[in-house]
């Protein structure tokens, strides 16, 4: 290996955006549980914030599909990244990755983004909880304090379903063999017959709490698992008098229904309504030389679709960042939800989906 071609890996890195990546190896978890492990086609240093995802664009039967998942490796390790997915019965995405993506296959991914992470939240006390495929982003922060040498108490607490399905079991109780400041528990619903088990069973709840973190009134809560988990874990909480600021989370449930429409389909929702024509607002899309007045209300997406650009968009909520675009003038009012940094936001970059004109805008695409 040349010097020229380490100046060369030590001198990129990731950024939030859109990346072509190959994946280099599959680690299979459980039995309904794989690991994608992927690198970039050029040398590059995955650079994220532990508890952060990024957006994959796939075709599956000649679609375009997008769909977002969190990073479960750590930063630490930079020159590749991992995403965990659990096959889901009848599950478009995590059934065509399970069954056709293999070592050597390239697609693209956008991001990384996310307001849930352990950089932009930081404590030295942290209670860490997750429900089955849950576990990635927080397994994300543990990894990454852990190979970092953190001074960070950690609590780790895990809910599956059996003790077959406990992911990252080896991993998680060699780091509770190897330091002091690592706490973990595990809770599983049931054990079938001929298993072997000797933790908690059942479900999660205030008495477990108190015997596994005793002092939790004390520590930050990272949380993430299905909705019924995570809703069961806030009203414990809440009942409890835990101060809620200190309570974050992370789930990629489904949008709310007014953000599963189309841009095209809110556009035609509005087309018939009645507007003085003084208060339409010019929206140019300065690359393809195309420009349109829209309505107040309507999102910069909406105008791009009338003029038939299509701008990639996968939550429609403003929390993947697939649709993220440069604006050059004018103002707009985004309401996102974590699919976009600070700093791209500096820089006038917006998210289409939830961005909705204020005054004329011009956007470069």
């Amino acid at each position: 290996m040349s010097d020229d071609f380490l100046t060369t890996i030590n001198t990129q890195s990731w950024a939030n955006g859109r990346h072509e990546v190959q994946c280099v190896k599959v680690v299979y978890e459980t039995a309904d549980v794989r690991t994608f492990c992927f690198g970039s086609t050029t040398p590059i240093m995955h650079f994220f914030k532990p508890g952060q995802f990024v957006t994959f664009e796939l075709e599956i039967n000649g679609q375009q599909v997008l769909r977002s998942y969190t990073i479960s490796s750590s930063p630490s390790v930079p020159y590749s990244f991992s995403v965990t997915i659990k096959r889901i019965p009848d599950g478009q995405v995590s059934n065509w990755m399970h069954d056709n993506l293999k070592p050597g296959d390239l697609l693209a991914v956008h991001g990384p983004v996310g307001r849930f992470n352990c950089i932009d939240i930081f404590d030295d006390k942290v209670l860490l909880l997750s429900g089955g495929v849950g576990i990635t982003p927080v397994m994300s922060m543990a990894r990454w304090w852990y190979d970092t040498n953190t001074n960070v108490d950690m609590m780790f607490v895990h809910s599956a379903r059996t003790p077959k399905d406990i992911i990252y079991r080896r991993e998680l109780e060699l780091v509770d063999s190897r330091i002091d400041n690592f706490s973990l528990n595990f809770i599983c619903e049931h054990v079938e017959n001929g298993e072997s088990w000797s933790g908690y069973t059942g479900f999660f709840d205030r008495k477990k709490l108190d015997i596994m973190a005793p002092d939790f009134m004390e520590r930050t809560v990272f949380c993430c698992g299905p909705p019924p988990y995570m809703t069961a874990v806030k009203n414990m909480l809440i009942a409890a008098g835990f101060d809620m600021a200190k309570y974050h989370e992370e789930s990629f449930g489904a949008p709310p229904e007014a953000a599963l429409l189309d841009a095209e389909q809110q556009a035609d929702d509005n087309a018939n309504l009645e507007i003085v024509h003084e208060d339409l607002l010019q929206i140019e899309f300065s690359h393809s030389g195309k420009s349109i007045k829209i309505k107040p209300g309507q999102t910069v997406h909406a105008a791009a679709a009338l003029l038939s650009l299509h701008i990639p968009k996968g939550c429609g909520m403003g929390m993947c960042g697939t649709c993220i675009v440069k604006k050059t003038a004018g103002e707009v009012e985004m309401s996102h939800n974590g699919g976009i940094t600070e700093e791209d936001e500096a820089e006038g970059f917006i998210l289409s989906c939830c961005s909705i004109p204020q005054s004329d805008v011009s956007i470069e695409y």
